[in-house]
């Protein structure tokens, strides 16, 4: 959200919506409201996302506009997977701590219209263990 600190009527409403907010997560909510100051310059501040786990398979699901696809640098170590993209206007740096262990090697990605896609097959922990 772009918000203008001159005259804003809506100041005070914001600051007390936050700090509500860091009363009932303890803390550790912050609202990202970019100010005209602030110039683009926290990376990693406006990602939002989402993962789905469905049939065997990890998909995460994240909004980045206004980068380019070549600008996207995606790695995972089987556990987290780590977003990190730039554009002329803004950065982006995210680290997604996966709900399950996933097969990295498994990886697809797409990215159409600002969505990022990137999904992994589920790895199977266990072993069969022979008995002799």
């Amino acid at each position: 959200m772009r918000r203008d600190d001159r005259d804003d009527p809506f100041d005070d409403f914001f600051r007390e919506l936050e700090r509500m907010m860091n009363e009932m997560t303890g803390g550790e909510f912050d609202m990202h409201v970019e100010r005209h100051g602030d110039g683009g310059q926290n990376p990693g501040r406006d990602i939002h996302l989402d993962v789905y786990e469905e049939d065997g398979h990890i998909r995460v699901v994240a909004d980045i506009p206004g980068v380019e696809k070549d600008a996207i640098d995606l790695k995972c170590d089987g556990e987290e997977l780590t977003i990190d993209a730039s554009g002329p206007e803004r950065e982006y740096f995210e680290r997604v701590r996966l709900p399950v262990a996933v097969d990295e090697h498994s990886a697809s990605a797409t990215y159409n219209n600002g969505i990022l896609e990137v999904s992994f097959q589920r790895q199977d922990n266990s072993a069969d263990i022979d008995l002799s």
